[in-house]
């Protein structure tokens, strides 16, 4: 009886701390860059590969950052450059000008990692804000590969797993050291644990920092007010609203921007 006891204690425990975890995950992303999907505005104009005013100075790969705030049973991630609009133009002939332009809205992701859905919130900027968000299920890649291998990430002990998503392989290090089980790519999540490290053969997502704690379950908590839209619709929405917001900074007499 006493044993029994003491089990039940213990399973309580393991559950109240993965309910009471918190803490802050940075990563870092690099991506390798295919000029043909990329869409530029050139002194205002749009311009496409094989342009002869297409910059041919472009890096290979681009890096960017990831915050992801856990708090019970949600991930709030936010991306570094999830909200600006960057514009190039040649001025006068001389060497390019790059400007951050912004953006008409603020976005960002919450994981629901017990119900595993994503849900994407989207508010416009204004006088009069307007917010929306999107669900989407969680779908989990299958046949997980353990190799064997172990190393060190961001301080934390990882194990290394072999994964294919959309026939394309990965390797995935998830440590379970930390009492939650999330990845930055949601369907590379492994059945327990936090993913520190993915890479593939165009992309890389590198936890670069792990800080425990300072996270609470407001700071994590659903947008109140947000109008449900579908993914499709709420794909709508963006991208006219982008090309809106486009159209009013490229016009003329804004110096080009």
């Amino acid at each position: 009886m006493k044993i029994t006891t003491l089990l039940a204690a213990l399973w309580l425990a393991s559950t109240q701390a993965y309910a009471q975890f918190s803490g802050q995950i940075n990563y870092e992303i690099v991506r390798k860059i295919d000029p043909t999907q990329l869409r530029m505005v050139i002194n205002g104009e749009p311009v496409k590969p094989g342009d002869p005013n297409f910059p041919t100075d472009l890096p290979d790969s681009r890096t960017s950052g990831q915050k992801s705030f856990i708090s019970g049973n949600y991930v709030k991630e936010v991306s570094d450059d999830q909200n600006t609009m960057v514009s190039r133009v040649f001025p006068n002939g001389g060497p390019p000008r790059t400007t951050n332009l912004g953006r008409p809205f603020d976005e960002y992701k919450l994981v629901d990692l017990e119900a595993r859905k994503i849900v994407t919130f989207l508010t416009m900027k204004g006088p009069e804000p307007k917010s929306y968000q999107s669900e989407s299920p969680i779908e989990r890649a299958p046949g997980w590969q353990l190799t064997g291998e172990t190393k060190k990430i961001a301080g934390y002990p990882c194990k290394k797993a072999v994964v294919k998503l959309k026939n394309e392989p990965y390797s995935v290090w998830f440590t379970e050291a930390l009492p939650v089980t999330y990845s930055p790519v949601h369907e590379l999540t492994p059945e327990k644990g936090v993913v520190l490290l993915i890479e593939g053969t165009r992309e890389q997502f590198r936890a670069v920092k792990v800080q425990p704690g300072n996270v609470s379950d407001k700071d994590v908590a659903p947008l109140p007010g947000a109008q449900p839209v579908t993914k499709e619709e709420l794909k709508d929405i963006r991208e006219k609203a982008l090309a809106d917001f486009r159209q009013q900074k490229m016009m003329p007499g804004d110096g080009g921007r």
